[in-house]
């Protein structure tokens, strides 16, 4: 007898367990995988996972609500994108997501390319190159082309008649905006790359569009700026205050003194070698370790940049630092005065954590 409660009670625990798991896939599965008829939804600014989840319900997209939070939940899924969508009810949630996620539409076998925050267009080209029939010379021949350029100018209110500057090295650099994005296939064109990462610059600056226009800098210029605050902010929480400084330094007619854009002026990527001297003391519009740049930010952008660095670019904190230096970690240390700036240096040498040039 205790025998047969014993198999009893087995089999119902299998069953408490496999019953719900069973209608947990069920649930996450497509609503109908044959049909690819397109479903337009809707997700407004600031819905919440269960706003989102109700609208799919709503139209027949998913098959239960409460299915679909949990997946969410499970695979820690946020950010999605505000905007309007083609779904089908062949898509599964993992498909649905990544779609709300990214704001294109995901499909099984789609080309991906993730553009990463803080690289240069040398990086991009590369990057274009190794994912798709398009060569690095095949991109920076389509950069020097002046009607091309044109002709974006004319499309996007963000640029302007700045990016064609003579000693600007690659008039959309900063300009394309990090994230991963989806094309039907290697085949895709440089154009067709270039305007779709365009598209989600525009959109992301539409945000701010009222409070760029009421700067006293020009949009090229915030965008130039934003870029020295991704590359030498490597954590988010110290842009504001890195923003800070660079705007201090303005104001005082100080040369911003950044590493980065030297770097960037001499063609090696952030972190490549270790600087020379002569590099540092060299003149380039880009170079603000060199001479005649007190006062200046950069010809241009140094690197594609985040809405973070964007959004300290247009809100920097209000501080009375002049100084910072980051140590070989990336750590930021922020400073008042000049003897409090030499005295952390000091201190970095004596770690270890100084960089030394040649």
């Amino acid at each position: 007898m205790i025998k047969k409660i014993l198999i009893i009670a087995i089999i119902l625990i299998i069953l408490i367990i496999l019953i719900p798991l069973i209608w947990y896939n069920n649930s996450i599965s497509p609503v109908n995988k044959g049909n690819t008829e397109k479903i337009e939804i809707e997700i407004p600014i600031g819905s919440s996972s269960d706003d989102i989840a109700q609208t799919l319900v709503d139209n027949h997209l998913i098959k239960n609500k409460l299915a679909f939070k949990i997946f969410v939940k499970l695979n820690k899924i946020s950010n999605f994108q505000a905007g309007k969508y083609e779904l089908y009810q062949s898509m599964n949630a993992s498909e649905i997501t990544k779609t709300l996620q990214t704001g294109k539409l995901y499909v099984e076998n789609q080309l991906a390319i993730t553009f990463i925050e803080g690289k240069t267009m040398n990086w991009y080209a590369t990057e274009i190159e190794n994912k798709t029939n398009n060569t690095k010379e095949q991109v920076f021949e389509l950069l020097k082309n002046d009607e091309y350029i044109d002709s974006l100018i004319e499309k996007y209110w963000f640029l302007t008649d700045e990016i064609k500057n003579e000693n600007i090295y690659y008039p959309l650099e900063g300009y394309l905006f990090p994230d991963t994005y989806f094309f039907d296939n290697e085949d895709v064109t440089v154009e067709e790359i270039f305007d779709t990462l365009l598209k989600q610059t525009e959109k992301v600056l539409n945000e701010y569009k009222e409070q760029i226009e009421e700067q006293q800098y020009s949009v090229h210029e915030i965008i130039t700026l934003a870029s020295l605050i991704e590359t030498e902010g490597l954590f988010p929480e110290d842009r504001k205050d890195i923003s800070s400084v660079i705007y201090n330094r303005l104001k005082s007619n100080m040369s911003l003194q950044l590493d980065a854009t030297t770097y960037y002026a001499i063609k090696v990527e952030l972190g490549q070698r270790e600087l020379k001297q002569s590099e540092l003391n060299d003149y380039n519009p880009y170079n603000t370790r060199g001479p005649r740049m007190e006062g200046k930010l950069p010809i241009g952008p140094i690197s594609s940049v985040s809405k973070s660095s964007i959004d300290a670019a247009l809100n920097p904190n209000n501080t009375d630092y002049i100084f910072y230096v980051s140590d070989k970690n990336g750590k930021v240390y922020f400073s008042k005065t000049s003897q409090e700036h030499d005295n952390i240096i000091k201190q970095l040498q004596d770690q270890g954590l100084w960089y030394e040039f040649e």
